[in-house]
């Protein structure tokens, strides 16, 4: 199985054996088990998320909000472009997104004082800081991620997981209290691959042929494969109800949303044929066939040195071509206004280029993508200093972002979870929502 490579932060760690979720494997539960417990939780809103997370915390200089005027050792090597948007520009290094403008809008001003990698991941994608200090490498779930919470109040489609990850879990990215069943599926094979597979979206012998057609056989089949792979969590008492009728459709009907070699070569090649572009269009797929929460991750931002050769490399241009098609594809389907695309790390990067020409982790300026969902395109929502040094214009915290993210979503930021402990924790304290993203 061809799977690629996790690239690294500056804490030294890539991990890649995080949890695995299918149908036989869920920290403890199988597949039909998750789809019991999802079933549980319903809201009418239908809005998609695509959370593309770009870890280590991608220079806001050499994205979204350069500083042409600026001297020299803080502007860094990179000239602009100009976006479809008369006045705003972009690093060049991102010209198609400046053609695409007009579908999203960016946020300049988001920033915190959780300034390394633990912490900053934590709080960006939970929405709340940790509540004791955390170092780089720490891999921490003090409160559920966004795609966690979003699977414990959304129901979902033909037994599809409720929130999937691509090609790993972030290292904030699980349930917490919330438990094993509102983990993320991960998918971490590599979708440009031609032996591309997804784990557990494959029917097992015992249940091809003629075999599936019988009820009674099915469920001999469906329990066997749960006593061997589930055991601690079998039930004999378990009548065969809806749920397995469920798991059996993710194998069979829903297998096709994941089926990548659907698409027409020619979209294929609109993405970029790489890992990257190509979980970008099966996160489009997944959504739009009624997973409420995908992850995307690509790693490889945290830029200490040799930033700008860094970006020259494939990764910009695989970001530009595969976002920008992403977002040009929803438009074109008509599926933006019901999918939401995010894309942002854990925090930027210093003003200054350093000796070994990188820069550093800045926590007090960024920049984060956001569209569709009714999110207004060729917008620019607050703004940094002349340098860049800090957001001083219409200033958001990470609250701010998770509960406006959280109400595209249909779910209340305001609303109380119950910890392990069963004490009362408000999903989001003190979060406002960014009120640019809602005219």
């Amino acid at each position: 199985m061809n799977r690629s490579r996790i690239r690294k932060n500056c804490d030294g760690m890539g991990r890649r054996d995080f949890l695995q979720l299918g149908l036989g494997a869920l920290g403890g539960m199988g597949l039909t088990d998750m789809m019991r417990f999802q079933a549980s939780a319903a809201t009418p809103n239908d809005t998609r998320c695509i959370f593309i997370w770009l870890d280590g915390g991608p220079s806001h200089y050499e994205t979204f909000d350069p500083k042409p005027d600026a001297p020299s050792e803080i502007r860094g090597t990179f000239n602009t472009v100009p976006t479809s948007v008369p006045g705003v520009h972009f690093s060049e290094m991102f010209s198609k997104l400046a053609k695409s403008f007009k579908h999203f809008t960016v946020l300049r001003s988001i920033c915190h004082v959780q300034n390394n990698h633990g912490a900053g991941n934590h709080y960006l994608t939970t929405g709340k800081p940790t509540p004791v200090p955390v170092g780089c490498g720490a891999y921490v779930t003090f409160h559920p991620s966004f795609g966690s919470v979003v699977s414990a109040n959304r129901t979902v489609k033909y037994g599809l997981p409720g929130y999937i990850s691509m090609p790993r879990m972030m290292r904030s990215g699980g349930p917490n209290f919330l438990g094993a069943q509102h983990a993320p599926f991960v998918i971490a094979d590599n979708p440009n691959s031609s032996s591309f597979q997804v784990r557990d979206i494959s029917l097992p012998e015992a249940l091809s042929g003629p075999r599936a057609e019988s009820r009674v056989e099915l469920r001999k089949a469906l329990d066997q494969m749960k006593r061997m792979t589930d055991a601690a969590a079998a039930d004999p008492a378990v009548a065969f109800d809806n749920y397995y009728a469920r798991a059996f459709d993710l194998v069979t009907s829903a297998k096709s949303a994941f089926d990548i070699s659907l698409e027409p070569d020619a979209v294929r090649d609109k993405y970029g044929r790489n890992d990257f572009g190509q979980r970008l269009l099966l996160a489009r797929r997944l959504t739009e066939v009624g997973v409420p929460f995908v992850t995307v991750y690509n790693g490889g931002w945290d830029d200490h040195r040799t930033l700008f050769a860094n970006f020259k490399a494939a990764k910009a241009e695989q970001l530009d071509t595969g976002v920008s098609a992403l977002i040009e594809d929803l438009a074109e389907r008509g599926s933006l206004e019901k999918t939401m695309v995010v894309m942002l790390g854990e925090f930027g990067r210093t003003p200054k280029v350093n000796k070994d020409g990188g820069r550093d982790h800045w926590s007090f300026a960024m920049s984060v993508l956001m569209a569709g969902a009714g999110i207004p395109g060729g917008q620019i929502v607050g703004a940094t200093d002349a340098k860049g040094y800090y957001a001083n214009e219409n200033i958001y915290a990470p609250e701010d972002f998770a509960a406006s993210l959280y109400t595209k979503m249909g779910i209340d930021p305001t609303m109380i979870l119950n910890d392990a402990n069963n004490r009362p924790i408000q999903l989001i304290d003190n979060g406002h929502l960014i009120k640019e993203l809602f005219v």
